[in-house]
């Protein structure tokens, strides 16, 4: 039986029923931009992570971009990012107008080191510095990296597109952020039927911003006080996303039960299994795990051979894409972490509902590689 690595076709009972009903109403009613369904998500989504504001915008990478502009980040500014993260996390630095320097990764959390990012920040004095919660937790050092940014004077924009839903010490990992950021595109925890994005604050002036900026940098209908750009999230991605939210805690709690034996199975198999750091209550994103270089092909070749799916999040640091030459300035750290990471991790499917059966295939498949050698 084939498994796919993630399938986000996996709706509860009467999902799809209720959806299309929806989608029938707001079009008959020409509901497409802004309405009841965007600002009930947006109030929604700001229960969800416990902060004063979210703004919905039109997707993940945008949201980076504004959260980057709210704190006045433009043309020449020095800003730190991981050597290990999604090719938006560097582009929304250029995007804006900034300098982007990388920071290497801690092998343990496999997160932004905390010592190289601090060595960083004394040696080029950033004036914002981009963390992200990677994998569906984040880093062991949350807490002293919002008090030693605080203490420099170094504003903190937090990149959460895969981590929405998780806990860190029982408190929603965005609501102690100045400011951050998660992504909707369908495959993550929480997906729309297509683009879409957030940013959450508890900073009054820069949800005010984050808001103009989104909207052409509107203070009036015929009147712009900043330079903005259309990033609305569109109405039905809006409605969508609401509909998602009512069944968002039991996706979770499937693609924990998932994850959980993977924990549980995989050591066994010999596959070393990365977990989060103490104090996380993840959100089963995705499963990581780390194999032997020379190993890893060997495996993706009986995991083709049988059908099931695979990922490498993420192949590559982001200071080697070829894209990056032109703006990367430099680049910290001296142990290569990012790189020898990127050519060791292995993700196994990992998706709400995945059955018993679908989860039997893959520790056999595994198991199948382990005879072969």
């Amino acid at each position: 039986m084939a498994v796919p690595f993630i399938d986000i076709k996996r709706f509860e009972p009467g999902f799809l029923d209720t959806w299309n009903e929806k989608v029938k109403s707001m079009s008959e009613n020409a509901q497409f931009i802004g309405g009841n369904e965007v600002t009930d998500l947006e109030t929604n989504l700001a229960t969800w992570a416990e902060t004063k504001y979210a703004i919905g915008c039109a997707n993940g990478t945008d949201a980076l971009q504004l959260a980057l502009r709210a704190v006045g980040v433009g043309r020449g500014d020095k800003v730190l990012l991981p050597d290990s993260t999604f090719w938006a996390t560097f582009e929304a630095v250029v995007n804006v107008g900034g300098d982007p320097y990388t920071v290497d990764t801690n092998p343990v959390d496999l997160q932004m080191d905390f010592q190289v990012f601090q060595e960083a920040v004394e040696k080029i004095k950033p004036k914002a510095a981009l963390v992200v919660h990677l994998y569906g937790w984040g880093t062991s050092k949350i807490e002293e990296l919002r008090k030693f940014c605080k203490e420099k004077n170094v504003s903190l924009i937090e990149d959460g597109a895969q981590c929405f839903g998780v806990k860190h010490n029982g408190k929603s990992l965005y609501k102690d952020a100045l400011i951050s950021t998660t992504s909707f595109y369908p495959a993550k925890v929480l997906g729309a039927a297509g683009d879409g994005g957030a940013v959450f604050t508890n900073d009054e002036e820069l949800s005010v911003v984050t808001r103009r900026l989104v909207n052409h940098g509107r203070t009036s209908h015929y009147e712009h006080g900043l330079v903005g750009w259309n990033s609305r999230l569109d109405s039905l991605q809006a409605a969508f996303l609401n509909l998602s939210l009512k069944h968002l805690q039991k996706r979770i709690e499937s693609r924990k039960t998932s994850q959980n034996i993977y924990y549980k199975e995989l050591p066994g198999l010999g596959i070393g299994v990365i977990q989060p750091p103490k104090g996380y209550d993840e959100n089963g994103y995705c499963n990581v795990t780390l194999v032997d270089p020379e190993v890893r092909p060997k495996i993706e070749a009986v995991l083709k051979e049988k059908g099931i799916g695979f990922g490498n999040i993420y192949p590559g640091a982001m200071s080697d894409q070829p894209g990056a030459k032109p703006y990367l300035i430099e680049r910290f750290g001296k142990d290569g972490n990012a790189r020898r990471i990127s050519k060791s991790v292995l993700n196994f499917p990992l998706f709400a509902y995945m059955t018993n059966s679908e989860m039997d295939e893959v520790l056999s498949a595994i198991k199948a590689y382990n005879a072969s050698k």
